[in-house]
């Protein structure tokens, strides 16, 4: 049976090789976050500050070996 580290060291590496994935797919859904919160209530004026953050935000990569801290951590729980 595979430790607990090896099978963390597996999973930070699947992390990191989809990173480039994952800021694609994150600006790809930029357009989909405006339309859902454009069906929403809220008056224009949330709307348009709404949509200047999605137009502003950065997709920050998470931290393979932060993901394999915490994870090591939770499942030795």
């Amino acid at each position: 049976m595979r430790s607990l580290a090896e099978m963390a060291t597996e999973g930070a590496g699947k992390l990191t090789a989809k990173a480039a994935d994952m800021a694609t797919s994150y600006n790809a859904a930029k357009s989909r976050m405006k339309i859902g919160y454009g069906e929403t209530p809220f008056g224009p004026a949330r709307k348009s500050a709404y949509n200047s953050g999605i137009d502003r935000a950065v997709y920050h990569a998470p931290d393979p070996a932060k993901w394999r801290r915490n994870w090591e951590a939770k499942m030795a729980e």
